[in-house]
């Protein structure tokens, strides 16, 4: 796939800005690619709603590009699976997901009733649960190239502790995977800050523009 005329739409996590996402869209310019970095108020609504008001404008500046890929962060990646339940995006290039809570995470079933949660994540990270009808789970599988990167390291052991098997902190490894996904990549990295690691975002690019993970 040659980047020339392909644009990423980058989408942050919950309760964090397009800032947390520049790195990586400063070394996907450079790379060639047009760049749309999405701000989206993610304590502020349901994901149903955060989906159409974060996806759909990036798409209007992306009109004329060619393949349009996604390259999300944690709730980022959930809104690209609701939008695409939603709408077909008919240049629809990759995904490539970070840290993703794609069945859910147990931190939300665990403090999602303690004073102050709902202020500090709303709506969207009530939904986040591991739940039956959670959002995550209720979207089901993908038809679309996806890859994903699973953190394994923690700087919070208080939440890691809420957590069964490997984590990155606020997911574990197993439920970022998702039916359908085409590849799938483990990294000693932590949820808060993958996105900035320079070894992930070396892996992004090489999955954008061969589908796959690079592996020694």
């Amino acid at each position: 796939m040659s980047p020339a005329a392909d644009s990423v739409i980058l989408l942050h996590g919950l309760a964090r800005s397009e800032r947390s996402m520049q790195k990586l869209a400063k070394v996907l310019q450079k790379r060639g690619y047009q760049v749309q970095n999405v701000s989206y108020e993610s304590t502020r609504n349901n994901v149903a709603k955060l989906a159409e008001q974060a996806i759909a404008p990036a798409l209007e500046a992306c009109a004329g590009s060619g393949k349009v890929n996604f390259v999300t962060h944690s709730l980022g990646g959930i809104l690209v699976r609701q939008y695409l339940k939603k709408h077909r995006i008919e240049n629809l290039g990759r995904v490539v997901m970070l840290g993703p809570p794609n069945k859910g995470s147990e931190v939300i079933d665990r403090l999602r009733d303690f004073p102050g949660f709902y202020f500090l994540h709303g709506d969207a990270g009530l939904e986040l649960g591991t739940g039956a009808t959670s959002v995550p789970n209720r979207l089901g599988g993908v038809d679309f190239d996806l890859g994903i990167i699973a953190g394994t390291r923690s700087i919070n052991l208080f939440l890691s502790s809420m957590i069964p098997g490997v984590d990155d902190g606020k997911v574990s490894v197993e439920r970022t995977k998702l039916e359908g996904m085409r590849d799938h990549l483990e990294m000693e990295v932590t949820h808060p800050f993958m996105m900035r690691n320079d070894s992930v975002i070396g892996q992004v690019i090489h999955y954008l523009e061969s589908g796959k993970f690079k592996r020694d």
